[in-house]
């Protein structure tokens, strides 16, 4: 079975986590955090502007914004990829490729 592309887009952290360039495509971002506090993660991409634009659930035009652990699907073309997280502190995401198949 093919295994799809999962990046690791911060890890125990807090505030702006590192750019990571995504290949474009249907993904999962996983998060959890030790403490949220009130605060928030968001998902987002870089326009070729250079600005960081929120990236929507799948299929609906309602930006990712996380205030529990837990997942959220998603589809973005590629480029550069980050989360931006408020508040929280400890906070550890993911984004992985999900196939466009049930083959795998």
């Amino acid at each position: 079975m093919a295994r799809r592309i999962r990046i690791d887009l911060m890890s125990a952290g807090t505030g702006t986590g590192n750019a990571f360039d995504w290949p474009g495509g249907d993904g999962v971002l996983d998060a959890e955090s030790a403490a949220w506090g009130g605060g928030n993660l968001a998902l987002q991409k870089q326009a070729l502007s250079g600005t960081w634009l929120g990236v929507n659930h799948y299929g609906t035009v309602t930006p990712i914004v996380l205030t529990a652990n837990g997942t959220a699907n998603f589809r973005a073309a590629a480029g550069p990829l980050r989360v931006l997280v408020t508040t929280a502190t400890g906070v550890s995401a993911s984004a992985a490729g999900v196939p466009g198949n049930v083959a795998g």
